[in-house]
């Protein structure tokens, strides 16, 4: 199983490699489109970047990616809140177990409290 895994990321490193070699000319990176870039004020935000077309596509891929693990984090907030309720609530019950138990078991004999328990 190691083994296919490292196969699989040699593919993908090739495919990655293969891929920037192949869009390495020069593209210009607007933060704003030329119309929007009259109106007063915008100048805070217009930036211009000249980059290699492959910095392009591997920056949108990591953007994608983390905006959706980020997105994902956000609904799965409630079952995460859901599960430390239950751990809290198993944890109290379990407290409550031990102490109602050695209430029960006070007047036995050591011996047999520990077989009970058993």
């Amino acid at each position: 199983m190691r083994y296919i895994r490292y196969a699989l990321l040699a593919a993908l490193a090739i495919v990655l490699v293969t891929l920037a070699l192949a869009n390495r000319g020069s593209v210009v990176l607007n933060t704003l489109p030329e119309g929007m870039r009259a109106i007063p004020g915008a100048g805070v935000v217009d930036y211009t970047v000249e980059l290699p077309l492959f910095l392009v596509i591997f920056g949108g891929i990591i953007a994608g990616l983390l905006i959706g693990f980020v997105w994902e984090w956000f609904r799965e907030h409630k079952h995460r809140a859901e599960a430390s309720r239950k751990k809290t609530e198993v944890r109290h019950l379990e407290r409550e177990l031990k102490k109602t138990q050695a209430e029960r078991d006070k007047d036995k004999d050591e011996v047999l409290a520990l077989l009970d328990q058993a």
